[in-house]
């Protein structure tokens, strides 16, 4: 009888896969033995494996410049990191690396452009995309940038008021983008995104504001769905709408040459994802060409802001399993030694469903059970997969009682430490786990250094005010 945990998730995938594979029943991540990680560290640990991020990025040049190759399209491609996916210098460093450009969405992420200019990590030719509304702290510093001799900022008008604004501040030629407020898929909560100008608006407001002025050309125009880029109807009628109010206003603006199609590209949720990334750029790529040469307009040098895509698949997150609880005759829960709510904020805030995987005892049997953190929050639990509506994991007592579950969450490297504050207050007072980052060395050695340690009382009663 197949009742160990092995031979469960050799029923329901193809396993081994890319990043994961097992050796004596203890998880593999990356070719990297996670107990060893467990052993040298302790738990509740976040991971960073960096060259994750090189190999996201090089992969997304690659499939759109193939897809530009084979439709004979005439744009160029650009990859812009969208840095609110991840802030941490050592994400920026390693994504700087292989010649890619920036995507910002507040007034703080120009001081931080200043800071790695400073290490000498980026240079005034790379294009610089502000995106976001636009308080007057945003507009100050992209006047300051422009006004110092950084040609390739380009801020996005959120909405026409900003024009205005920027007119006020900024004393050099400039390039600027418009974005266009996409309309919601029929399921969300609202019509049209609260972010951009209507489509009816912007060929008036380019011929009034932008088309005679002597310091402003429009360069970009500028989309994003928030479904992200899938082969759905919805995101196919939204693209050809931008793509033709991009040929209606090239029409009467020579100076337009790109098209911002924003980010969206998933990352992997499950080991039984199968998005089929090579045909979404193709498709993309063919789409675009296909209505400018309907409309006799060139095609766009396309632009991309992938954030969760460049750094999501990096990250990991290992908890240890403290104890089980029988609630019922049906709920077993499995407590981790740190909250959800504290170091994977959107499985609690959206639900977002990571892929999770044992660390050891692969080889015991198996059960279902409920994860609870710490917290004494109702909402602080996590219950279902991508794949399925509940979670499987070994047995805690199975084969060596006195050896310790341990948990991993993986992908999670985008956007948690960000929402759940980093570095502040967590709910219930739980601490913010310790983060190490995984290099490779030139010899292909895996490299760990403690990033940060499991944060301490003092520093919260100290925000405090104690």
């Amino acid at each position: 009888m197949k009742n160990k945990y092995s031979d469960l998730i050799d029923q329901t995938f193809e396993f081994p896969q890319d990043e994961f594979n097992v050796e004596d029943g203890e998880l593999y991540f990356h070719d990297i033995n996670m107990m060893d990680i467990i052993n040298q560290y302790g738990t509740p640990l976040k991971i960073t494996y960096l060259p994750k991020i090189s190999s996201q990025i090089q992969r997304a040049k690659r499939m759109f410049n193939v897809a530009i190759a084979k439709a004979d399209y005439q744009g160029s491609y650009n990859y812009c990191y969208c840095t609110k996916s991840s802030h941490f210098e050592f994400v920026m460093r390693e994504a700087l690396k292989n010649g890619i450009h920036l995507e910002t969405s507040s007034a703080f992420d120009l001081n931080l452009i200043e800071a790695l200019e400073a290490e000498g990590l980026v240079d005034r030719d790379q294009f610089i995309i502000c995106n976001g509304f636009k308080k007057q702290t945003y507009i100050d510093n992209i006047a300051g940038f422009a006004n110092s001799g950084w040609k390739n900022i380009i801020p996005v008008l959120d909405n026409m008021r900003e024009f205005d604004k920027l007119d006020e501040k900024v004393e050099t030629p400039i390039s600027i983008g418009i974005r266009i407020a996409s309309e919601e898929e029929p399921t969300f909560d609202f019509y049209t995104s609260r972010l951009g100008i209507r489509y009816r608006d912007i060929l008036p407001f380019y011929k009034e504001k932008i088309k005679d002025s002597k310091k402003f050309k429009l360069k970009m125009l500028h989309f994003f769905i928030n479904t992200g880029i899938r082969d759905t109807a919805y995101y196919w009628t939204e693209l050809a709408k931008c793509v033709g109010v991009y040929c209606d206003l090239k029409a009467i603006c020579p100076e337009l040459d790109s098209l911002n199609i924003g980010g969206g590209f998933p990352i992997k949720n499950s080991l039984a994802s199968d998005y089929d990334y090579e045909y979404m750029a193709e498709e993309i790529v063919l789409q675009i060409k296909t209505m400018c040469n309907a409309h006799g307009v060139q095609e766009p040098n396309i632009f991309t802001e992938f954030g969760s895509f460049t750094v999501g698949e990096s990250g990991a997150t290992i908890f240890q399993i403290l104890d089980s609880k029988q609630q019922n005759d049906r709920e077993q829960w499995y407590m981790i030694d740190s909250s959800f709510m504290v170091t994977l904020p959107d499985t609690w805030g959206i639900k977002q469903r990571f892929i999770l995987l044992p660390i050891n005892k692969w080889n015991e049997t198996y059960g279902r059970v409920f994860l609870g953190g710490l917290t004494c929050d109702s909402q602080d639990y996590y219950n279902a997969d991508a794949h399925a509506n509940a979670i499987f994991l070994p047995n805690k007592d199975a084969g060596n009682p006195d050896e310790p579950l341990y948990i991993g969450f993986f992908h999670t490297g985008a956007y948690q430490e960000s929402i759940s504050g980093y570095g502040g207050i967590q709910h219930c007072l739980q601490p913010a786990p310790k983060h190490i980052i995984i290099d490779r060395d030139e010899n292909g050695e895996y490299t760990t250094k403690l990033f940060s340690k499991e944060q301490t009382y003092k520093s919260m009663l100290k925000i405090l005010g104690y």
